[in-house]
């Protein structure tokens, strides 16, 4: 898929065509595979909080509020890499 093609469906809203190019980059060309990947970031992101354990809620809200999307969107795949690889079934190279 084209840099292009991402653009082209971005701007027509087509929300399927952006998430399966995701789901192919994060299951290194298997979507079913990408699909697994992005539901176990998500299950180890869960599992520290399910203590209800006192977090830095300001240093979120202010990150938030002060960084710019462009920005913001590098740390979500970042932290999505990091829950991945925390999982013990890592089978990306590291690299964004």
């Amino acid at each position: 898929m084209s840099l292009q093609y991402l653009k082209e469906a971005a701007a027509a809203g087509d929300r399927e065509k952006l998430v399966r190019y995701v789901r192919l980059h994060f299951g290194d060309g298997n979507e079913e595979a990408g699909r697994k990947e992005i539901d176990k970031a998500w299950a180890e992101a869960l599992k520290p909080l399910l203590e209800v354990p006192p977090t830095d809620r300001e240093f979120i809200l202010e990150t938030l509020r002060t960084r710019d999307s462009a920005t913001l969107a590098h740390l979500f795949f970042h932290l999505h890499f990091h829950f991945v690889q925390q999982s013990g079934e890592w089978i990306h190279d590291g690299r964004l």
